[in-house]
């Protein structure tokens, strides 16, 4: 196993960005989807404003101001563009980049903290004036810092050491809750909270992500339907993985036909739907992901038990960074944290928001 994909993993696990790894995994060794990230396309004409998930500090996306940043140079050291939700997040910095009237320079770390050190370099000779650090090597950032220019430094969802003039990324417990909360209430309507079994389908190598994004769902579940009951928590993040253990869930399971399924991402969702087809029984699941993967559209607009699927808009982080960095470079005050706004995506709303070739 090369040492370049151990750190795009170990990246990916340290800020939760496996939910939205479209055809690979994101981590080491982890199985790969079938169907690639351009087999459905967002339309972005039609996507809201902003994202009504009531997240009281997020921030709003907003298109750059036209000619806001004329006449400067910002920087984007980014993950590595193989990964899906990588090249949204690029794709989305270029295009505000260039609405602003900014000139950016692109640098792809690959994944590797020797490579992004050099890529600050590059910003410091090319006279960068502030950049968006999307780099994975967390041990390496305060280096990375120290080799690039002294100017503001907005992250995205990797802490950046001690120049990081902000934060930029997912709310991860308000995302779980928000798709807690909509499982709980998706329950009550039909059941009266009455299910057999809760399966949470974690990933523990996340550390933090995975206590917050999980405890989330737990909260925002329990709010409405009182305390978990039979509780299967279970280390599977990617979709082989899922459609193992899953397997095996359903025979501690036989005469089960309700059973609640969270996941840390749509991997997840995706391997237990493939292990309870297998078995005859996709209609016992009700459902609940985290991301909504574009390579999971198609499924989530086809079955009204995947009850809701938490987005993270990276196709809309550029709404986001460059608007900030503008501001901070010409010396405006901004938030410490700039926390994506996140929402619910059903079957009922899922082609008002994306535009799913299906």
């Amino acid at each position: 196993m090369g040492s370049r994909k151990v750190r795009i993993a170990a990246a990916l696990a340290a800020v939760g960005l496996v939910a939205l790894t479209g055809c690979s995994t994101g981590k080491a060794g982890g199985g790969s989807k079938t169907q690639p990230i351009t087999a459905v396309s967002a339309n972005t004409s039609a996507l809201p404003s902003t994202a009504p998930s009531g997240e009281a500090n997020a921030v709003q996306f907003q298109t750059a101001a036209p000619g806001s940043g004329k006449g400067l140079k910002i920087g984007l050291i980014t993950l590595d563009d193989a990964v899906p939700f990588s090249k949204l997040v690029s794709d989305s910095v270029k295009k505000q980049a260039a609405a602003a009237g900014a000139t950016l320079v692109y640098c792809d770390s690959k994944g590797d903290g020797a490579t992004a050190l050099a890529c600050a370099r590059n910003f410091k000779v090319q006279g960068v004036k502030g950049y968006l650090n999307f780099q994975s090597d967390a041990k390496s950032a305060n280096s990375i810092c120290s080799a690039g220019p002294q100017v503001p430094v907005i992250a995205i969802d990797i802490e950046q050491g001690s120049c990081q003039t902000s934060f930029m990324g997912a709310n991860n417990q308000f995302a779980g809750e928000l798709a807690g909360k909509a499982l709980g209430n998706s329950l009550k309507q039909k059941f009266n909270c009455k299910y057999d079994a809760y399966v949470s389908m974690e990933e523990p190598d996340a550390g933090a992500v995975n206590v917050a994004r999980m405890g989330g769902y737990k909260k925002g579940f329990e709010s409405v339907c009182g305390p978990i009951k039979n509780l299967k928590v279970e280390n599977a993040f990617r979709i082989d993985q899922a459609r193992t253990t899953f397997a095996d869930v359903l025979t501690t399971l036989p005469g089960a036909h309700t059973i609640v399924v969270t996941a840390i991402n749509d991997d997840a969702i995706e391997g237990a739907l493939a292990a309870a087809k297998t078995a005859g029984r996709v209609k016992d699941l009700y459902l609940s992901g985290q991301g909504a993967d574009p390579s999971a559209w198609c499924a989530i607009k086809s079955n009204p038990q995947w009850v809701g699927d938490t987005a993270y808009f990276p196709e809309r982080y550029g709404e986001i960074g460059v608007p900030y960095l503008i501001k901070a470079i010409k010396g405006e005050s901004v938030p410490k944290e700039l926390l994506v706004p996140h929402q619910i995506i059903n079957s009922a709303n899922i082609s008002s928001i994306y535009n799913p070739s299906c």
